[in-house]
């Protein structure tokens, strides 16, 4: 079965002033479309048709680079849209635990990932991730993420933040600290708690 680009879960402007309305038309239309396009073109009629992405992400060293970077880059747009939103602006329950726990706070947290993102050469990823109960914050290049069996700092993803120039650049150019600072503002924690229980 053919993957399919999901539906932005709320519209253009909904993440406005921090992310403005055509980045995200673009960047979903455009750029995520293209992702799934070439990944469907690089898996045609190889044993990889018929895998989830999820399946595809664990084995992604077996397949060609336009599968490791199109799969990819499906994987983390179609989380990426989740994470981001107008729910809860602050996590809670055990994850607000487990953030303190692990990093001190949640400022501590959001330093971490922002310093990952920033010092990310070139394009690529901050992420939130778990692996055995445990919290975790690592970068990746391209579309990369720690799912793939390549990964340096492997788990389940719970919030990726993307740190490629068309995630950024209409509004802010080339600061991107700007970006990441700015972020923040329209994450969903509600949604990174689910996402956090589910990988628990």
């Amino acid at each position: 079965m053919a993957h399919t680009l999901p539906a932005l879960p709320y519209a253009f402007d909904a993440l406005e002033p921090h992310i403005d309305a055509l980045t995200m038309q673009i960047h979903h239309d455009k750029h995520h479309q293209a992702y799934v396009d070439n990944l469907n073109k690089a898996i045609a009629g190889t044993d990889g048709e018929g895998k989830t992405l999820e399946e595809l992400m664990a084995n992604i060293s077996a397949y060609p680079v336009a599968v490791r970077n199109n799969g990819g880059g499906h994987y983390n747009h179609s989380l990426f849209w989740t994470i981001l939103g107008t729910g809860s602006n602050q996590p809670t329950g055990d994850l607000a635990k487990a953030i303190n726990e692990t990093f001190g706070s949640l400022d501590d947290l959001k330093e971490k990932m922002s310093t990952a993102g920033a010092t990310r050469f070139g394009s690529g990823w901050s992420w939130l991730l778990v692996n055995d109960g445990k919290l975790y914050v690592s970068s990746t290049p391209n579309q990369d993420n720690p799912l793939m069996d390549i990964a340096e700092v492997k788990g389940t993803p719970i919030l990726g933040i993307d740190v490629w120039e068309h995630a950024y650049y209409l509004k802010y150019q080339n600061k991107r600290p700007d970006y990441l600072k700015a972020i923040w503002n329209v994450i969903n924690w509600d949604a990174v708690v689910a996402r956090y229980k589910a990988a628990l």
